[in-house]
């Protein structure tokens, strides 16, 4: 006789555990059969189900209401040596609430503070002290940087590629230099050395650690949506108001900062600052969920698209050409040189925070081990 039906702790029906040919989870058991057996948590079945494409839709195939109902007997069925850690049986282990801690906070204010240092340093001095300051500062902050995102809310879920690193360092170096060149160029020149802007990089700096908190905060409040959510649905349709929320958290604290370092330095453009700093910021969000290739497409078209701006005046100079230099020309004639990385930085933020808010809703994006791919 078969053996009478019981309910999975999600709600989903178990007909015994003998169900024969007739049995549909059987087959999908040993198609994820590694999946299961590693998951620590029904929710990161759940999560790598979404990610090879089970919606709640197709978990109904499975006599299930939702994916995270047949998560919650998959990993039931998985054979176990420590028969304790149940579904429900105790909190969902958030691999992220250790993340904030001393070892993160300080790399993530070392950038901030050798920046105000280095900018401190050049105020104070002059001659081959000055440059020996600047150039030390220069190679400091670029080390930060670069060993900034490797642990804490920043690290990203895979490998970051060599190419987001070399966008960022342009679009870094742009905030710094490429203003005072493009006003060069419109000019007529460049004649000698153009002026070069700080206080976006001073800001950039000291953002970094806002950045990291308000990423920390996405990752454990997205966690615990995944935890009490009933549905793929149900929770996208929680995180996707959770991930506009932070990012206007975190674009608040970087007007904050763009305000006061401004007052402070009096140089740079505020509206650039704030484009690139959230373009930087949800490029990084993607990155540490398992989404770097949107990331770097974002940012590699805002190179573009300001290395182009930058080309076209000179360009514009050969006979017949002068076309190619009048959109730049107009626009620095009408709201100055500022404009350029303030539209090309907040055209592309705006594009990769549109594809956040899809792919940052998958619960794929936020299993304990990331699934996500792009």
């Amino acid at each position: 006789m078969p053996e009478p039906d019981s309910a999975t702790p999600g709600g989903g029906r178990v007909t015994g555990t003998r169900r024969g040919p007739a049995d549909p989870v059987k087959a999908l058991l040993h198609r994820h059969r590694e999946l299961c057996r590693r998951a620590v948590d029904p929710l990161e079945i759940a999560a790598g189900l979404e990610a090879h494409g089970i919606t709640d839709r197709t978990a109904a195939r499975f006599r299930h209401r939702d994916v995270f109902s047949l998560a919650e007997e998959l990993y039931a069925r998985v054979p176990r040596g420590d028969d304790s850690a149940r579904p429900g049986a105790a909190a969902v282990p958030d691999d992220t609430a250790a993340a904030w801690n001393g070892r993160a906070v300080l790399p993530a204010l070392l950038p901030g503070a050798l920046a105000a240092l280095t900018v401190a340093g050049l105020a104070a001095t002059e001659g081959p002290s000055r440059a020996a300051i600047g150039a030390a500062g220069a190679i400091g902050l670029i080390v930060a940087l670069t060993a900034c995102p490797r642990r804490g809310p920043l690290r990203p879920g895979g490998r970051t590629a060599w190419s987001t690193r070399a966008w960022t360092g342009f679009l870094l170096a742009y905030a710094v230099f490429g203003d005072g060149l493009l006003d060069q160029l419109v000019a007529g020149g460049p004649d000698g050395a153009w002026p070069a802007a700080t206080a976006p990089l001073v800001t950039l700096c000291l953002a970094v650690a806002p950045a990291a908190w308000c990423a920390h905060l996405f990752s454990v409040r997205a966690r615990r949506q995944l935890a009490r959510s009933r549905g793929l649905e149900e929770f996208a349709a929680g995180t996707r108001p959770l991930l506009l929320a932070v990012v206007a958290l975190h674009t608040a604290a970087l007007a904050g900062l763009v305000a006061l370092v401004g007052a402070l330095l009096g140089n740079g453009s505020p509206g650039a600052t704030l484009a690139l700093g959230t373009l930087l910021f949800v490029a990084r969000l993607l990155t540490v969920h398992g989404f770097a290739a949107p990331a770097a497409t974002g940012l590699l078209a805002a190179c573009a698209a300001q290395a182009l701006a930058l080309a076209s005046v000179p360009a514009g100079r050969v006979p017949g050409c002068d076309w190619l230099a009048r959109p730049v020309e107009a626009a620095v004639a009408t709201w100055g040189a500022a404009s350029v990385p303030t539209l090309v930085c907040g055209a592309a933020a705006l594009a990769l925070l549109a594809r956040a808010t899809a792919v940052l809703a998958r619960a794929s994006a936020h299993a304990t081990t990331t699934t996500a791919t792009t």
